[in-house]
């Protein structure tokens, strides 16, 4: 596979995930169900390989793709999923399963078919709704069989089959608690749980909905923080003012582009928890009508590009004019926008508008990964309900 199609972002996989649904050759998804030890992605990681022996997206940093596509044509031959287990502590290369490649890792890839099953994932993702999707890995004697699949959607608490009816057959009790806190988290684990005719174990991949980072301004500078944005799986809209023309030709990177007026913002958009928001129109007046709309929204990240004194201007003015804003309010607001990363360059500071915005999102303190104890990646830990009753 090519640079290009291993290094997409994770909107681009779901993307092409959803073009091949109706395509007439067969393709294989390959994800990544479990981890034992350090790896260079998590559970829920995809990569979709096309009958030409094609692969879109990243498992690993390289050393597996290559090998997954000739399973992939294994799985695309018998029209059955496969589980495989790639040892990658092991120093024998001569060992298939022992590739030595130095990851620290155990690493458990599901290769399955594409096909229909999946087109509820990524109709919600792309609605912006957070889903669940189970898929059996062990059967236990139960009567499903390895690749059978259910929804939760948390917007109902309902598991259901891809067809949406409700899941009757499975173990609803047991699954939708851990389906409803991996979906809502966009995190992967898998799950055992009792049932009348044995254990069953899934593979629960939580695929939350992309945030959205608003960008409001439509300069130079605008640019290179869409396309750092897009590339780290924000849906980004570009919000211009005063009838900023041919937004959609001067930002590609941009899933959107929306022209309004700085009064009107928070009428104008859909501002919730899940909106991330750099303020950069370089006009005082547009940013503090701007910056007053998504204070007033609770945004969780509001970065506003210019000099702190500035800010401390717009809060006096603010306050000349009666209003104010509670603690909370201002703790999401992050001026000067962006990590202390020592670049002036335009693509520079727009990597440190993106990399802030990225670690309130994921809910981390920016730090060298070297100071950090433990786990680079947070360990996902989920359990079914003990106390729901068997099905």
């Amino acid at each position: 596979m090519t640079q290009s199609d291993w290094s997409v972002p994770e909107t681009a996989v779901v993307q092409r995930i959803r073009d091949r649904l109706d395509a007439d050759e067969t393709d294989v998804l390959a994800t990544i169900v479990d981890v034992e030890g350090n790896a260079y992605r998590r559970p829920g990681a995809k990569m979709l390989l096309d009958e030409g022996g094609t692969g879109v997206g990243s498992i690993t940093a390289g050393c597996l793709e290559d090998e997954l596509v000739a399973v992939g044509e294994e799985v695309r031959e018998t029209g059955r999923p496969r589980l495989v287990t790639y040892d990658l502590m092991e120093d024998d290369e001569e060992d298939t399963w022992g590739l030595g490649v130095g990851c620290n890792g155990i690493i458990k890839v599901l290769l399955e078919p594409l096909n229909r099953t999946y087109r509820p994932a990524v109709e919600a993702f792309f609605d912006g709704r957070d889903v669940g999707i189970v898929t059996v890995l062990d059967s236990g004697g139960t009567a499903f069989e390895q690749g059978d699949r259910a929804y939760y959607h948390p917007a109902d608490g309902a598991l259901r089959t891809p067809e949406g009816d409700a899941a009757t057959e499975w173990p609803s009790a047991s699954l939708s608690g851990p389906a409803g806190e991996l979906a809502d988290r966009g995190s992967a684990d898998t799950v055992t749980v009792d049932t009348d005719d044995g254990e069953l174990t899934v593979f629960i991949d939580g695929l939350a909905a992309p945030p959205e980072l608003v960008v409001f301004g439509t300069g130079h500078d605008v640019g290179p923080v869409t396309e750092f944005a897009a590339k780290n799986d924000f849906r980004v809209t570009v919000v211009g003012f005063r009838g900023a023309v041919e937004l959609e030709e001067r930002f590609p990177a941009a899933d959107r582009v929306v022209t309004t007026a700085p009064g009107t913002v928070g009428d104008d958009l859909d501002l919730d928890d899940s909106t991330y928001a750099v303020v950069m129109t370089h006009n005082f007046v547009d940013d503090r009508l701007t910056v007053e709309a998504l204070l007033d929204a609770d945004v969780p990240y509001v970065g506003l590009m210019g000099p702190r004194d500035r800010f401390e201007e717009m809060l006096d003015d603010f306050e000349a004019e009666g209003t104010s804003f509670s603690e909370d309010a201002l703790s999401s607001l992050y001026t000067p926008v962006g990590l202390d990363l020592g670049g002036g360059s335009p693509f520079q500071i727009a990597h440190s508008i993106v990399a802030e915005a990225l670690a309130v999102s994921n809910d981390r303190t920016p730090q060298h990964l070297k100071s950090r104890e433990g786990a680079i990646h947070d360990r996902v830990d989920v359990e079914s309900d003990a106390d729901a009753p068997a099905q």
